[in-house]
C-alpha cells in the first residue's frame, strides 16, 4: 500500500506517494533539500536552475556509487573464486594424505 507523506524542500511542500515508509521518504526529501540548499548557497541561480544542478549532482553521486558497488561485486567474485580454488586444493591434499596414510599403514603391516 502506498504511503503519502508531505515533505518540505527549500520552503516548498511536496507530497510524496511511494511504497517506502514515511520516515524513508522524509529522509529522501531532507537529502534533496540539503543538496538543493547547498547549490542555492554556492551559486547565484534561481530555483529551477538549482533544481537541475541538484539533480545532476545527485545523479553523479548515484553513478559513482553504482560504479563502486560494481567494483566491490567484482572484487567479491574474485575472492569467492580464490576461496573455491583453495577449497578444492584442500580437498585434494586431504585425499593425498589419506592415500599416503593407507600406503604407510600397508607398509607397516607388510
Amino acid at each position: 500500500m502506498a504511503n503519502r507523506v508531505v515533505v518540505n524542500i527549500c520552503g516548498e511542500e511536496y507530497t510524496f506517494i511511494a511504497e517506502e515508509s514515511a520516515s524513508y521518504m522524509q529522509r529522501v526529501g531532507a537529502y534533496v533539500g540539503d543538496k538543493m540548499q547547498e547549490v542555492l548557497n554556492g551559486t547565484k541561480v534561481g530555483r529551477t536552475d538549482a533544481a537541475v544542478l541538484t539533480a545532476a549532482n545527485i545523479t553523479d553521486e548515484l553513478f559513482k556509487a553504482q560504479s563502486a558497488a560494481e567494483q566491490l561485486r567484482s572484487q567479491i567474485k574474485g575472492y569467492l573464486d580464490e576461496a573455491s580454488k583453495a577449497q578444492s586444493e584442500v580437498s585434494e591434499l586431504k585425499r593425498e594424505i589419506f592415500r599416503l596414510q593407507q600406503r604407510l599403514d600397508h607398509q607397516n603391516k607388510g
